[in-house]
């Protein structure tokens, strides 16, 4: 089998992460980033300084703010912040992409407006065009350095998984197989907003009990909404479900984490967003989920602290209190 054309939108770390593991498989690898300043950085200094720094990129990874050097790629990573989603998948379909293209979205976050996945996103920019979706425990720096990882592709075209899945072999990312693409990106998107929880409650210097606690309870509230939106349950307890959740509610190295370790410390959102170079996508998709919930009319008690937070509504103390004082109930109703 031949080698496929493949090109990364996004040069971030999770976009540069993705780049080095084809790269490591001597694959050519196009990536696209909207700041030319950022670019030109990455080519003359061999590296991505802003986002990995001390990780080299091998001569195999080629740089570009041009979208037109990527679309005739085979296959296409998209590892780019939700927001942007909408906008750049656009701008890719004006750009000429290619019938024989498949889109591997590896985005997480729900669409704020509909309530859209990611998928259901490109379903609308890039019409005629297979869409698959990535996700699972993924730290960037880890995966950009070699060090093993596992996640989990999802398509609605069950024949192209063999060849997604194919695109790993070799490199120290073990990818999984599903036919549940709903339920792989609710995974995904939701763990963020659990994960500012757990940092709230890190920076609260809370415990370990106390989030052992918060995040056991935010399985059950992932499952309950990602359920009523479509997802299979056991999806839940998989990669992109409990593994993102645990990695991303336990790790110093997390965005969301380090949110909320710092709300929990008592900083606003306005000084923490405006320190940060990389998006924490548990901000915008607690908003999407909070909106979610209140449409299926769902009982999602830490989604709701987590956007009184966010929303200046309450403190990291009143919040956590109120969690505390909810009514008793038994474990098995979920």
């Amino acid at each position: 089998m031949s080698t496929p054309k493949v090109s990364v939108i996004g040069a971030g770390g999770w976009g540069t992460a993705l780049a080095l593991l084809m790269a490591k498989r001597g694959q050519e690898v196009t990536i696209w980033g909207h700041d030319p300043v950022h670019v030109e950085a990455m080519r003359s200094a061999g590296q991505n300084g802003k986002y990995l720094p001390g990780v080299s990129l091998p001569p195999l990874i080629h740089p570009t703010t041009s979208l037109k050097e990527c679309v005739g790629a085979e296959i296409l990573f998209l590892a780019i912040p939700s927001s942007h989603l909408r906008s750049i998948s656009s701008s890719l379909a004006e750009a000429g992409l290619g019938q024989n293209t498949i889109i591997l979205s590896c985005t997480k976050g729900i669409e704020r407006e509909r309530g859209l996945l990611m998928s259901e996103v490109l379903g609308e920019t890039v019409t005629g065009v297979p869409v698959a979706v990535l996700s699972g425990p993924n730290l960037a720096g880890e995966i950009a350095r070699g060090i093993p990882a596992a996640g989990v592709i999802g398509c609605m075209m069950p024949e192209l998984l063999p060849r997604l899945q194919a695109l790993f072999e070799g490199t120290s990312f073990r990818a999984y197989t599903s036919s549940d693409v709903r339920g792989i990106q609710l995974g995904g998107a939701l763990k963020n907003v659990f994960a500012v929880a757990a940092g709230v409650s890190d920076g609260m210097g809370l415990g370990e009990n106390a989030r052992a606690g918060l995040v056991t309870r935010s399985l059950a509230e992932m499952t309950r909404l990602g359920v009523a939106m479509g997802g299979h349950h056991e999806t839940f307890r998989g990669l992109s479900g409990v593994g993102d959740l645990m990695v991303t509610c336990f790790s110093s190295q997390s965005r969301n984490h380090q949110v909320g370790f710092r709300l929990g410390r008592g900083e606003s959102l306005a000084e923490i967003t405006g320190s940060m170079t990389m998006v924490a996508e548990g901000i915008p998709t607690t908003i999407s989920a909070y909106a979610c919930a209140r449409r299926l009319n769902l009982d999602t008690p830490i989604i709701d602290e987590v956007h009184a937070l966010i929303h200046g509504e309450k403190t990291a103390g009143q919040a956590m209190k109120a969690l505390m004082a909810r009514q008793l109930r038994s474990e098995e109703a979920l």
